[in-house]
């Protein structure tokens, strides 16, 4: 039995969703206290109980403590496999943090899986769907074939977005007992990942989007990020989109596309979100200004990715990366990753390397 301190650094739910993840795929248990300890309303909320619920379904786990507001769970996989799912937050939580409990082990599954998730798209303290979409996807086809459909967005308080993500994975781990000789196994079959260095800019792309009823906002949102980015020298291409949302919100995604990065793609992202009394011209220009950060970074992973990158590096023969910056979500991350996996991380400023047996 793993034990995870929830509390740990952030105390946030990503070290529930991990753990959930790598419990999956490697068959080991674990208990967590203090969940989202660190949080201002602490334990399992719908969408904390809804990735334990949809883990459960792809192991069989026998599960205590899964109840509203629990700060303590036990989670015991048994033979896992993989399977369709659909799972409704109810609530405007996150479908794209819900994601990262079971796209793990869709991704290293024995068989193409599609899962339904409905609940928001495109919240607060979490990646917006272009993002899964265009920029954290982009860096799981060594593993996995990936596709996306956004049938629905999802804002805030309503929620009801609705996606479907279909994972034809191309390295079955999932379910084997002798999990440490699959993992030597995927280190030689697997390309390198290299990323401390990126070519040249060649693009930038994005969508801008509100719900219907907001006319006119994501063409606004559109005009006032390209005028922030038009000095770069590079294209730029804001598509606008509306949706038939349960509720009125609004956004933009930016990534920016460089030359270089071997295998692994060098895409840089940033984002705003529209709020009651919040000019579109202000999200736009938000946006904008948070991808040029990353851009004058120099760095190849920005931010939001470098923890989204860590729990696939132990599964690479060699995997480091140069971040824009180290947050507290990528130490909570290590942490999670070296309780499950035979992996050491190492830290030399924004560089992060894997480090594990057999390297």
């Amino acid at each position: 039995m793993i034990h995870i301190d929830g509390s740990f650094l952030e105390g946030g739910g990503q070290i529930l969703r991990t753990s959930l993840a790598l419990s999956t795929l490697t068959g080991q248990a674990f208990s967590i206290s203090g969940i989202r300890k660190g949080r201002s309303k602490p334990g399992l909320k719908p969408q904390h109980l809804n990735g334990v619920n949809a883990a459960q379904q792809l192991c069989d786990a026998d599960v205590t403590g899964d109840e509203p507001n629990s700060q303590d769970l036990v989670f015991k996989p048994n033979q896992a496999e993989s399977k369709d799912l659909s799972i409704d937050i109810g609530t405007a939580g996150s479908v794209t943090l819900l994601m990262q409990a079971v796209l793990l082990p869709a991704i290293f599954g024995s068989e193409p899986v599609t899962i339904t998730l409905k609940g928001g798209t495109d919240v607060r303290w979490s990646q917006p769907y272009d993002y899964f979409t265009h920029i954290f996807l982009k860096s799981v086809e060594p593993f996995a074939e990936t596709e996306t459909t956004l049938l629905r967005r999802g804002y805030y308080p309503k929620g009801g977005g609705e996606v479907q993500v279909t994972c034809r994975p191309k390295f079955g781990i999932l379910g084997y007992k002798d999990f440490p000789s699959r993992l030597d196994e995927l280190r030689r079959d697997l390309p390198e990942m290299n990323l401390e260095a990126r070519g040249e800019l060649e693009a930038i792309e994005g969508i801008s989007h509100a719900s219907s009823k907001l006319k006119g906002v994501p063409e606004r949102q559109a005009k006032q990020a390209q005028k922030v980015l038009e000095g770069l020298g590079c294209p730029v291409s804001i598509k606008t989109e509306y949706s038939d949302s349960r509720c009125p919100g609004s956004g933009i995604t930016l990534w920016a596309t460089f030359a270089g990065g071997g295998t692994w793609p060098v895409r840089l992202g940033g984002g705003g979100l529209g709020e009651r009394g919040k000019k579109a011209e202000k999200v736009g220009e938000e946006a904008a200004t948070k991808l040029l950060k990353e851009i004058h970074s120099n760095a190849p992973v920005d931010k939001y990715l470098a923890d989204q990158l860590l729990p696939l590096m132990p599964f690479l023969s060699s995997a480091r990366y140069k971040a824009s910056e180290i947050t507290p979500h990528c130490q909570t991350n290590m942490y999670v990753i070296k309780r499950f996996l035979p992996v050491e991380f190492s830290v030399e400023g924004t560089v992060v390397r894997a480090i594990g047996k057999g390297r």
